[in-house]
């Protein structure tokens, strides 16, 4: 029998915003190409791509996430009808997913990316309630990572089958960003939102500590960019850190490329894409704990913990570091064939 898999996502390339939405997407089209799966997607109809006919866009119109979610419960229970299986990812799929598993009695996965405490400082209650109950009533739980596994089992008292992400690389064209930019030291390079659970401060403390000429270029964007603005002039770095905004993906290959080191100073990273993004293009990473680091050998990246003086000394070691060690990335058709293995698994229970 080919199982027939009605997942839920959020967003979807180009109209992402973040990790979760590039691995339901590349599981996708992993899926397309396959004859041992059926899979359809529904997603907020502002996101969803128009070329595929099993892609379902709902309109959610205005609101939080969970308000929009909650309009598109019901088409998404319709889908379940034909489905063999449904897929969730995070806390928003709660909603559909139980609503779907109790209608037509359909397996019901979902998958952890994160949990809201690696997303906040104070995390919504609402969201740790929903996330409690999704371990206590899915009927299979996955995680992207061993580290999230652990989480999970620790703060809701759930166990959960890891299937990791698969490495996304990115393609340079070329482009000196360094010499674009107009730097002539070392050049640090950080994207991603610019909320707590990045971190960035720490790493903006820790510019201040070094002793060798270095320029930290960050890109992207958030809530905390005019906090962490002002925390550079209050550091007297003003000429050691350039603020680019928005890294469209297609340049984001060459500042990877660009650059003497990757900084990602996460407070948590349940996988880490920009990891191994970073290293896809031959660029040393010096991280913080995160699940793509299970994946890798001892000195791809430089791991360091959420303080400035950690992350400033580890600067300094991935600076000085020989060359990168080889590795075998982890393909997204294998991470394909472990979640075919799975539906097949516990549908023939």
């Amino acid at each position: 029998m080919t199982p027939r898999v009605l997942m839920l996502g959020w967003g979807f390339p180009p109209n992402i915003s973040g990790g979760l939405d590039t691995a339901v997407a590349e599981l996708f089209w992993e899926f397309e190409a396959r004859d041992d799966i059926d899979i359809d997607l529904v997603l907020p109809a502002e996101y969803a791509p128009e070329e595929y006919d099993n892609v379902y866009g709902v309109p959610t119109g205005e609101g939080d996430v969970a308000t929009r979610i909650g309009r598109l419960s019901a088409e998404f229970v319709e889908h379940a009808a034909d489905a063999d299986v449904v897929h969730t990812n995070d806390w928003f799929g709660y909603d559909p997913g139980v609503r779907a598993q109790t209608t037509h009695e359909v397996p019901w996965v979902t998958t952890f990316h994160s949990l809201t405490m690696d997303r906040n400082r104070s995390p919504p209650e609402r969201e740790l309630r929903t996330e409690q109950r999704l371990v206590d009533r899915a009927d299979h739980v996955i995680a992207v990572s061993d580290l999230v596994r652990r989480n999970i089992r620790e703060h809701y008292g759930g166990e959960s089958h890891c299937i990791h992400n698969g490495f996304t690389s990115v393609e340079p064209t070329g482009r000196d960003l360094k010499a674009e930019l107009g730097i002539e030291g070392p050049m640090l390079f950080f994207v991603g939102r610019h909320t707590h659970q990045k971190g960035l401060e720490h790493l903006l403390y820790a510019v201040s500590k070094l002793q060798r000429d270095v320029t930290l270029v960050v890109g992207g964007s958030g809530h905390l960019t005019d906090q962490c603005k002002r925390f550079v002039r209050m550091l007297g770095i003003d000429d050691r850190v350039q603020f680019v905004g928005y890294v469209p993906q297609e340049e984001l290959g060459d500042y990877y490329a660009s650059a003497d080191l990757f900084v990602s100073p996460s407070l948590s990273e349940p996988f880490g894409i920009t990891i191994v993004e970073s290293l896809s293009v031959g660029t040393r990473v010096v991280a913080c704990e995160s699940g793509a680091a299970e994946l890798l050998p001892e000195g791809c990246v430089v791991e360091v913990e959420p303080d400035s003086d950690s992350i400033a000394a580890g600067i300094e070691r991935g600076l000085t570091a020989g060359p990168l060690p080889e590795y075998e990335p982890r393909t997204w058709a294998t991470v394909a064939d472990d979640h075919v293995a799975f539906y097949n698994e516990i549908l023939a229970e």
